[in-house]
């Protein structure tokens, strides 16, 4: 059998075909992390060099995941970010005045019921998904719940769709990532937890100045991202989800995961002068 050939459609442009004069007036950078900044598991040197260059050059990057508050707390305090925005929009992480913040999009109250009922699917989808198991980042998990399929266990595809299933049978919003499968109550997202972040840390609209933001993801849980800005971005490993992507983002780089982040920053900064 020939496997299938992975290509964008017609419409996906190269990275380095994005027009310099579009660049110029960049006002900032969403991205996602898990393959998207790392490269197996890890934040290179070279992409904490690239958002580095990026805050002197006065362009925020502010990371969106699906990953726990408790993961993330790590990155928030040494990678060279404005804000992490973990757990798909419900918890924001940021440095202000040397000491880190931590912030949620739900009350306390909230939180605390919504706890309950996510043991209660979490136990189920463990019960009733042969195979499936919560991801080793469970324990820094505040407001979700993770069902690892990629990162290091693999279930097929029916399993996944059987896990997401049953997660929207039990209320929950699902998306499926590189790695995890998220569910959660509530109704915030992605994009939810960036708009709350640029006016908190910026001061600034996102929805507003949303064609001016460039957002760089690499998987299935980014479509929504893809679709709502302009100028957005996909790293090359993007191609693994071709099959599966009904959105796509408007360019793609050539290199994969924390590379192609690499390439999106060099291209900006340099139509930027």
């Amino acid at each position: 059998m020939i496997a299938a050939v992975k290509t964008p459609p017609p419409h996906v442009l190269p990275w380095d075909r994005c027009d310099a004069r579009r660049l110029g007036g960049v006002r900032g950078i969403l991205t996602d992390i898990d393959d998207t900044l790392t490269t197996e598991g890890d934040i290179p040197m070279g992409v904490v060099a690239a958002l580095a260059a990026l805050r002197e050059a006065g362009v925020p990057v502010i990371a969106v995941t699906g990953r726990p508050m408790g993961w993330s707390r790590p990155i928030a305090e040494q990678v060279p970010l404005a804000a992490v925005v973990a757990e798909n929009g419900a918890v924001a992480l940021f440095v202000e005045d040397g000491a880190l913040r931590i912030e949620y999009a739900q009350v306390d109250d909230v939180r605390r019921v919504n706890g309950a009922r996510l043991a209660a699917v979490a136990a189920r989808i463990l019960r009733e998904v042969p195979g499936a198991t919560l991801a080793r980042d469970s324990a820094g998990r505040v407001t979700d719940i993770a069902i690892d399929h990629a990162e290091f266990v693999h279930l097929p595809t029916p399993a996944i769709e059987q896990v997401v299933a049953l997660m929207t049978s039990e209320g929950m919003n699902a998306t499926v990532s590189s790695i995890h499968i998220n569910g959660w109550y509530g109704d915030h997202s992605k994009l939810t937890g960036a708009d709350w972040i640029v006016r908190r840390r910026l001061g600034r609209d996102l929805e507003a100045e949303h064609a001016a933001w460039i957002y760089v993801g690499d998987s299935t849980n980014d479509q929504s991202m893809f679709e709502h800005f302009p100028l957005s971005v996909g790293v090359a490993n993007l191609l693994d989800f071709a099959e599966q992507l009904t959105s796509w983002p408007a360019y793609l780089t050539r290199h994969d995961r924390g590379r192609g982040f690499i390439e999106v920053a060099e291209r900006l900064l340099a139509a930027r002068g």
